[in-house]
């Protein structure tokens, strides 16, 4: 009988607003040399099952891995396997159960003690696209995003310290962290205040 692994998206608010597409520039440029082709490929070909059914899907291990050009093998050594325990390894994965997986739709931006194992060039290129990513264009719109997931995250319960480090581990300048966390807090405390005036009016 084949294996079947059940795939659904890990829902996570930070890096699904502010992540990379796998299949983008940012991947290909910076993920592909640290994580590896295949698993890159692999999270390349389940972001388009996930275009296709966002509620997730079942992947036939045999199938999947003939689909990509990884043979056939299902043993835990095949290299589909090895390639879904590198995406697990990396956080861009977890396992609910033995068959079943959470994968991430979006990636992070690479970490920095990964960064610093990549070619020079490709550090000073990341650099240079940090520091693009801070101008006042792009530090006008990450505020705007960095405000709008904190709103999500106090949406959900967390607490204003467990939104600012929500938002640094997401990438964002700490400058930007607080002052998003701070925001988000004051929006959703006043529109808790007018719910409860119109209450009692």
């Amino acid at each position: 009988m084949p294996i079947e692994i059940v795939v659904t998206a890990w829902a996570d608010p930070v890096v699904d607003t502010l992540g990379h597409d796998p299949r983008s520039w940012y991947a290909e440029t910076f993920w592909l040399p640290t994580l590896g082709p295949t698993s890159l490929l692999l999270l390349r070909h389940l972001a388009d099952r996930f275009d296709r059914s966002p509620d997730g899907c079942e992947l036939v291990v045999s199938d999947t891995a003939a689909a990509l050009g990884l043979g056939t093998g299902t043993g835990e050594n095949a290299p589909l396997m090895r390639s879904l325990g590198r995406l697990v390894q990396f956080d861009l994965a977890c396992r609910a159960a033995e068959t079943k997986l959470a994968v991430r739709r979006y990636l992070p931006p690479v970490n920095r003690r990964h960064v610093r194992r990549l070619p020079v060039a490709l550090q000073a290129r990341h650099e240079e696209w940090v520091n693009q990513s801070l101008d006042t264009s792009a530090l006008d719109l990450a505020r705007r995003r960095a405000r709008r997931v904190a709103f999500t995250l106090y949406e959900l319960g967390d607490d204003l310290d467990a939104v600012e480090r929500a938002l640094h581990t997401a990438g964002f300048p700490a400058p930007l962290c607080r002052d998003a966390a701070v925001w988000a807090h004051r929006r959703h405390r006043d529109a808790l205040a007018a719910l409860a005036a119109d209450a009692a009016s």
